[in-house]
């Protein structure tokens, strides 16, 4: 589990645990972390938790949101980050996860380096506020991901999971959202985009087509409906 620290010159005013999937952070009052100060908007950010990983999103934030004195757009979050927002900070701590725990979680390993979890049963974080549950709206058809190049080339992942996250921490990372209108893929981390068909995508979320080549953290993996 991880937990975020909020203080103020200092100052620590509370310890929040990611208990939640999405902590809304922002001015107003319906936010899981309300801060009321002008120059928070109101809806400052986010911070998406996946199993053991994190990441923070600035909602288009009038004064933006700064990790470690880096303006970032998303940023994956790694234990002892300080985040700032305006005159506040909060830092991002980890807890480690017992064995027991661990072999709860449905994992997938795509990657030999530091490999991410695939997601079990989330929403998607990635949708705007207020937006229906996907569960609750007809999924599209089932799709897989077949890896073209690296150690595993030849192997096969069914995207089965709303949610589910690709790539190497600290190098690039991606999420394949499972919603109504199809699969879209999604940039969160990482100094380089993803590429689709030998193009790099831009910051939105791009849908998928059946046999769209993607890349990411080098390696290239087809994508493809099935049935």
């Amino acid at each position: 589990m991880a937990k975020l620290v909020l203080s103020m010159d200092g100052l620590v005013l509370k310890e929040i645990p990611l208990l939640k999937e999405r902590i809304s952070i922002g001015r107003k009052a319906h936010n899981d972390i309300q801060i009321d100060n002008m120059a928070i908007s109101g809806e400052h950010a986010a911070v998406v938790t996946i199993l053991n990983d994190s990441f923070l999103e600035d909602l288009n934030s009038t004064n933006g949101t700064l990790v470690n004195g880096q303006s970032v757009k998303k940023h994956f979050l790694k234990d002892g980050d300080a985040i700032e927002l305006g005159k506040y900070k909060m830092k991002y701590l980890t807890v480690a996860v017992t064995p027991g725990e661990a072999a709860s979680y449905d994992k997938s390993i795509l990657f030999q380096s530091n490999p991410l979890p695939v997601v079990a049963n989330l929403g998607d974080p990635l949708a705007p506020a207020g937006a229906p549950a996907a569960a609750s709206a007809p999924l599209p058809p089932a799709a897989a991901i077949q890896l073209l190049t690296g150690s595993n080339a030849g192997r096969e992942l069914q995207l089965t999971k709303t949610l589910t996250t690709l790539g190497k921490p600290g190098v690039q990372v991606a999420v394949i959202a499972r919603r109504q209108h199809g699969y879209f893929l999604t940039h969160v981390e990482g100094a380089h985009f993803p590429a689709v068909n030998g193009k790099t995508l831009e910051s939105q979320s791009h849908c998928l087509a059946d046999h769209d080549v993607i890349e990411i953290a080098g390696v290239k993996m087809e994508f493809f409906v099935k049935g």
